[in-house]
């Protein structure tokens, strides 16, 4: 039986990249993108969901597959507001999560961040911290958080501030050495093909999984 894949921000890196490699994989015949905008040119095994994902719980009935990918994500300079920012980080995975339980989807796989910590003082940080725990509360069979570094690939839109950091860390990456290995620069390739990895495993054990393991799972077919 090949599989239905759900896919949340399909637009952005890590997802269209997701999206790409699930239309080519012929392990799946069917493949669900939520999204506030459409995306055009697309193969028939692909149906799009368009709305307002803050209101995810609308998309109940239609929100069914083998797993999801949930690559949701924004920033504080597309997102000053920290109520709306916190809807979008917090809110959209806990909602994705919440639907998968109700309508017995096993396997949900979601980006985080290093450092993320439910009672940490940095917003950020404990924004994706709070995302994890109440995520791990649905207790989905097979679920995976991952916790990349900074991810390197080529966006669409400009981050000016974010490819001078990406190239000072490339300058600097071979004193990453040890545990601070953990820290270097993951290409968004690289975290894509290890969701696809997970979710396609019977025998990883690790729920949370580190920068370093991402690369390793990546490569591990």
């Amino acid at each position: 039986m090949k599989k239905t894949a759900i896919i949340l921000g399909a637009t952005g890196l890590t997802g269209s990249i997701i999206l790409q490699k699930l239309i080519e994989d012929d392990r799946y015949d069917s493949i669900k993108l939520f999204s506030r905008s459409k995306i055009e040119g697309l193969p028939s095994i692909v149906t799009q969901f368009t709305g307002n994902l803050l209101k995810l719980d609308e998309f109940k009935g239609d929100f069914t597959a083998n797993e999801v990918y949930c690559c949701i994500g924004t920033t504080a300079k597309k997102t000053p507001d920290k109520t709306l920012y916190k809807q979008i980080d917090y809110g959209i995975p806990v909602a994705a999560a919440t639907l998968s339980k109700q309508n017995n989807i096993p396997s949900f796989l979601v980006i985080s961040a290093m450092g993320a910590n439910k009672n940490s003082k940095v917003f950020y940080n404990k924004t994706k911290g709070e995302m994890e725990h109440d995520v791990l509360q649905q207790n989905i069979k097979n679920t995976f958080i991952l916790r990349p570094s900074l991810i390197g690939g080529e966006r669409k839109e400009r981050r000016l501030l974010e490819k001078m950091g990406l190239a000072i860390f490339q300058v600097i990456e071979p004193l990453f050495i040890g545990k601070l290995k953990q820290y270097k620069v993951i290409n968004a390739e690289s975290i894509a093909q290890a969701m696809i990895n997970l979710a396609n495993s019977t025998s990883h054990a690790e729920v949370i999984i580190t920068s370093n393991d991402i690369k390793q799972i990546s490569i591990n077919n």
